[in-house]
């Protein structure tokens, strides 16, 4: 680790300290006054103000130029001569020519920079060398190791804590990561007073204490990247068990490796340029001179990002990774479009750049990260879940946090002062005020719907539409539940219908868009459709009154005239009926009419037995008593039966024998598998006892015999046969049913 941190350090003190004995001669240096000169030129606001008084002062012609004018003046107010065209294009390419010139005129005039930058810092010290410093920053590094390693042996009892929270709930993997976490803080704060905090307790040279104390704070960034990947990825090489499992980001071990490896020593890098940088204008080195020595850094960054982007593990979970060498050319692309953008001064263009792919990269890995964290857990722990509401208000929460804090670097890139923006009158002004309010509003609907669409989904979550057959439990159906699956998801669809509505009503309003005459407008339009749409309106009204009366659930069965079918879901207009062979019928509410719904509470199955005239009616009716508490107690009917199967009495006397009634009460959907399996039954026992199952049969008399015997039976064909009984089957069918 101290290599990790002294490796960047080496190069930043190199960068701030070394001067170049052999370089060519130095350039001299300008007197203090022409130097704020030139400094109160390259301010931003003497710029503007410059600009505005040549527009009030121009005539017909322009000023001629100011003799003496800077490269950045030249760079920053090029103005197109009389009869040049200005266009976009040319400014554009103007600026980058002269950008890219003031990068070549700056390079000859480093080394005596580096000169002065040398000679003023030894004199600042009192003589004392380069390496002394070093070893000064080195030996505070060693300091707070030490610490953090008396810190490490000191909390042994907080990391058996972490390692005994369960890895199979989500509680218990918030709490090793949250663990986790705050012990890299107590790491990372050990560090931070054993090398910077012993620091500041001596009295130190000016000078020394600004290099020593700027270095320091980088060793300590470097080392709390370091602590906070570690806690979140969990590289194999920490010997974690399960280390899969309970890291924040669904990644492998082998991608785990591979960023605990480079974020670290990118950011270290990152860290100890920006020290260096902090400290060389105080030094001596202009602003011309810190722009190539960025662009320096910024191609060492560079250099680092493709060899992490090239390295990268090309497998995953032991398969090749679909799309991976695409992916590498396209960061490369993208990492170089960058650096290029720096070297042409696009500095505002480089950081909505930038912008545009880590804020998607931060949003994306946060919600996998959260998803993956707070998972169902596992069988054996019972499968415990986090509320759904939590996990959206985190997610959302943590999003709007990187869309903020983007917004705001990105109005700080671009010199936009929000108080200032409060009581600006111009046209750019009110234009960014009204999109940063877009901005806020949308995140503030997003955040509301992320919240209602997960209590509604919470609620649509439990399955109990359909009843659950179990051996120990009757089947389920929760009347609250079913009233819930069939308004849920029309209220959800009216609510984001009205978020969505106040949403573009207040962005048009934030834009100065007056909306009153689009509601006014709106409620004209609204008034002529409900006039052209009657039927429309009717099947809405209809469906309202139909809900309402909670006349039917999703999941229940039911029959309209020539429609019947399960209730699979509605919309603001129709209902989805799913018939028991398959087809699947859109009804509008209007069309309904009366509903007959079969799955409320319980139904009552009666039917019809026909037995011989010489059949014991009270001993028929003692064998179907006992065949109904038989099927009762069966495992697979006992959950669905109210009441057995049982004879109510004599139906009728029937052509053939006699109709005995029979009925049973069951829950809805219960009663046709039994059915089925009485009629086997009984046919079976019956047979058994002597019971005669009567059947039409047809017999002919008195037709003559073609051989001559006049008393003899005429012979009937089997098809004759089949024809009368399936004729008096029928007849004694229209019969029953008109009975019932």
């Amino acid at each position: 680790m101290f290599v990790l941190i002294a490796r960047p350090l080496v190069f930043g003190i190199a960068l701030l300290l070394a001067g170049q004995a052999e370089a060519q001669t130095p350039a001299t240096v300008p007197p203090e006054r022409v130097k704020q000169l030139f400094e109160l030129l390259d301010d931003p606001s003497v710029k503007a103000w410059v600009v505005e008084q040549r527009k009030q002062d121009a005539g017909p012609t322009e000023a001629p130029a100011k003799a003496g004018a800077s490269p950045a003046d030249a760079s920053s107010d090029a103005v197109a001569a009389p009869g040049q065209m200005n266009t976009m294009a040319s400014s554009t390419l103007d600026r980058i020519k002269h950008h890219i010139e003031r990068i070549v005129q700056t390079l000859p005039l480093l080394p005596g920079q580096f000169a002065h930058v040398r000679a003023k810092t030894m004199e600042d010290m009192s003589g004392k060398r380069p390496a002394g410093v070093f070893l000064l920053i080195a030996l505070f590094i060693a300091a707070g190791l030490a610490l953090t390693w008396a810190t490490y042996k000191l909390t042994r009892p907080f990391r058996l804590w972490i390692i005994a929270q369960p890895k199979n709930t989500p509680m218990g993997r918030a709490k090793k990561i949250g663990g986790r976490l705050l012990y890299s803080s107590m790491l990372i704060v050990s560090f931070a007073l054993g090398s910077a905090g012993a620091f500041m307790l001596f009295d130190w040279p000016m000078l020394i204490r600004e290099i020593v104390l700027t270095f320091l704070i980088a060793a300590v960034v470097t080392w709390g990247v370091r602590m906070y990947v570690m806690a979140t990825l969990v590289p194999s090489f920490m010997k974690v068990e399960s280390a899969v499992e309970v890291r924040a980001l669904p990644v492998p071990n082998e991608a785990a490796d591979h960023w605990s490896y480079w974020l670290p020593r990118i950011v270290g890098v990152f860290a100890f340029f920006g020290a260096a940088f902090h400290l060389l204008p105080g030094l001596g080195i202009d602003p011309d001179g810190m722009m190539v020595l960025s662009l320096g850094a910024d191609f060492v960054l560079l250099l680092l990002f493709l060899f992490a982007v090239w390295r990268r593990p090309r497998k995953r979970d032991g398969a090749p990774q679909s799309g991976h060498t695409g992916a590498t050319w396209l960061l490369t692309a993208y990492f170089v479009v960058l650096f290029l953008e720096r070297i042409a001064g696009f500095n505002i263009i480089f950081w909505f750049t930038l912008a545009a792919f880590f804020l998607p990269l931060a949003i994306v890995l946060t919600q996998r990260g959260v998803n993956f964290v707070l998972r169902p857990g596992s069988e054996e722990a019972g499968r415990p879940t986090i509320p759904a509401v939590t996990i959206a208000v985190i997610d959302r929460g943590i999003r709007m946090i990187f869309i903020l804090a983007a917004a705001y670097l990105l109005a700080r890139v671009w010199g936009l002062d929000m108080q200032s923006m409060q009581g600006s009158d111009t046209t750019t002004m009110f234009i960014l005020r009204g999109l940063i309010n877009v901005v806020v509003i949308a995140l503030a609907a997003d955040f509301g719907w992320s919240i209602i669409k997960a209590l509604i989904e919470r609620k649509l979550g439990i399955e109990v539409p359909h009843p659950v057959i179990s051996e120990e439990e009757g089947p389920i159906l929760d009347p609250q539940q079913a009233r819930l699956h069939t308004l849920l998801p029309i209220l959800q669809n009216i609510l984001l219908a009205s978020i969505i509505v106040m949403a573009v009503l207040m962005m048009l309003s934030s834009l100065g868009i007056q909306i009153g005459p689009l509601i006014a407008g709106a409620g004209v339009v609204g008034v002529a459709v409900g006039f052209g749409a009657q039927t429309v309106v009717k099947d809405i009204i209809s469906g309202v009154f139909f809900l309402l009366d909670d006349a039917f659930r999703v999941g229940e069965y039911i029959s309209s005239g020539n429609y019947k079918g399960t209730v699979e879901s509605f919309s603001l207009r129709s209902v989805k009926l799913r018939h028991h062979r398959g087809p699947l019928f859109t009804i509008p509410f209007g069309e309904l009419g009366a509903v007959q719904n079969q799955s409320r509470d319980w139904v009552i199955d009666k039917f019809n037995i026909t037995v011989g005239y010489d059949t014991d009616i009270d001993f028929a009716r003692k064998l179907i008593k006992r065949i109904g508490l038989e099927l009762a107690e069966d495992p697979e009917f006992k959950n669905w039966v109210l009441d057995p199967i049982k004879m109510q009495g004599v139906q009728e006397f029937g052509e053939y024998g006699i109709v005995l009634r029979v009925k049973a009460m069951t829950r809805p959907g219960g009663a046709f598998g039994m059915k089925r399996k009485f009629y086997v039954r009984l046919r079976q026992v019956f047979k058994e006892q002597g019971i005669e199952l009567p059947f039409p049969t047809v017999h002919v008399e008195g037709l003559q015999n073609p051989h001559g015997a006049e008393n003899a039976p005429l012979e009937i064909a089997p098809a004759l046969k089949m024809a009368a009984a399936q004729s008096h089957t029928i007849r004694r069918r229209k019969k029953a049913g008109a009975t019932e």
